[in-house]
């Protein structure tokens, strides 16, 4: 679907591109009942009145586009988008391209954001994060025509190019580590259930868990300090409490560590834990933290060189990112 035009709307309205002018310029020449018409035309298919003489002139954005659909609250404190962005950045700034990023309340919001991005030409082209099992996005980027590389997958991307990781790789790693320390017991605090990434480590977690004869069991949580301390304190609660746990990020890793002192349990001793993604927050804990860790500013600027490839009319498809590798540290050790 190309970018919307006066023409588009003049023919969907069935009147001259001359009245579709007089409406969105708010002049007379045309009815009320016409003019809101052309004007609720205009807004649902992304057109807008003011980006008319850039659409006219056909220039480019020189921007790229990123709509997190996260709580505003989680990516001040979330290492890994800082890290991914500053990669992206690295790019970008190299070729005078800017990003223009955007917090969103759903993903509903977000194809708003994608549809007026493209209408108003704000962008270029779009990163797609946390990318879902039946994404809608997808098909309506696909729809739109709009250059985009999806920082996930490679399952449910459609015909969208790829980055991506091996997660159920480094998650197997990380489960047979611990199993040869001696773990039987071992939990995930896992992130937000509804993401593609998430379910890809669950399902590798249960498999290779079965694999290795041991119980694995993965509790949800949305990668908040508070969220990742609360599914803590649940599972050290309970009456077969688990020896290893394996979180989904450094934040809710670095609370389990916190849940785990309050409760007057020794780390490594009585419960060793390992983190996703390693950060520099991981290795400033005592004891520090086993991790799994990947060069995200990298996975960052590889995902905007794609971008830019496909902006200028290249054929991109997906491309397999280095697997996560696991840094053992003081946090892990044999059980008692």
């Amino acid at each position: 679907m190309k970018r919307p035009t006066i023409a588009d709307i003049a023919r969907r309205a069935g009147v001259s591109k001359g009245a579709v002018s007089y409406a969105l310029n708010g002049q007379p020449g045309v009815s009320e009942a016409t003019r809101q018409r052309i004007l609720a035309i205009a807004q649902e298919i992304g057109f807008n009145p003011n980006s008319a003489a850039r659409a006219l002139s056909g220039s480019t954005a020189n921007a790229v586009g990123l709509a997190l659909c996260r709580p505003a609250r989680i990516l001040g404190i979330e290492p890994f988008f800082m890290e991914l962005i500053s990669g992206v950045e690295a790019e970008l700034s190299a070729r005078s391209y800017a990003l223009t990023l955007q917090v969103v309340a759903d993903p509903e919001a977000e194809i708003a954001v994608y549809k007026r991005w493209w209408g108003e030409r704000r962008v270029d082209g779009v990163f797609v994060c946390d990318l879902r099992i039946d994404d809608s996005r997808v098909a309506v980027l696909e729809e739109l025509q709009l250059p985009a590389v999806v920082i996930g997958g490679p399952e449910h991307t459609g015909e969208l190019a790829c980055v991506w990781a091996d997660d159920a790789a480094a998650l197997g790693e990380t489960l047979e580590y611990l199993v040869a320390l001696g773990h039987r017991r071992i939990a995930r605090v896992g992130g937000l259930p509804e993401l593609l990434h998430t379910e890809i480590r669950s399902r590798a977690f249960a498999d290779v868990g079965q694999r290795l004869g041991v119980e694995a069991v993965t509790v949800s949580s949305d990668y908040t300090g508070e969220e990742g301390a609360r599914a803590t304190r649940r599972l050290l609660s309970s009456a077969q409490r688990p020896t290893a746990i394996l979180y989904d990020n450094d934040v809710m890793a670095i609370a389990g560590l916190a849940v785990a002192q309050e409760m007057g349990l020794a780390v490594p001793g009585d419960l060793s834990i390992v983190a996703w993604d390693d950060s520099a927050l991981c290795q400033l804990t005592h004891p520090p933290l086993t991790a799994l860790g990947r060069d995200i500013p990298a996975y960052g600027g590889y995902a905007a060189r794609q971008l830019l490839a496909a902006i200028e009319g290249k054929k991109i498809g997906a491309y397999q990112h280095e697997t996560a590798h696991l840094t053992p540290r003081g946090s892990t050790a044999p059980p008692r």
